[in-house]
């Protein structure tokens, strides 16, 4: 179960990754950057499938999907130079709380 999710952790840092280098694909005009980010994303969906042998799928994808979008926002307040205001703060702060809660009743 440990090893489920390490691979879930690193599919999300995959998924936050790629997000992150968007941008760089300008529109996907630039070839390098395109492959990168379509590889990114491909790799983080493998490890997923790979992740749902060990976790329910309900639980995987919900931590997935949030820990990659609070991820996302926290990558872009630190090196993309987005604003962190205390809205976006309180978002990413209740996204990180559904994920718990949903993992908490997950285990019972």
């Amino acid at each position: 179960m440990f090893a489920a999710w390490v691979l879930l952790f690193s599919a999300i840092g995959m998924e936050v990754a790629s997000t992150a280098a968007l941008p760089k694909t300008e529109g996907f005009r630039h070839p390098w950057w395109t492959a990168l980010v379509l590889a990114g994303y491909a790799a983080s969906i493998f490890l997923l499938t790979m992740v749902i042998r060990e976790i329910p799928v309900s639980i995987a994808y919900a931590v997935w999907a949030g820990l990659g979008t609070a991820g996302i926002a926290v990558v872009g307040v630190v090196l993309l130079g987005e604003r962190l205001d205390v809205f976006k703060a309180a978002a990413i702060g209740l996204i990180i709380a559904g994920v718990v809660a949903l993992n908490v009743q997950g285990a019972h």
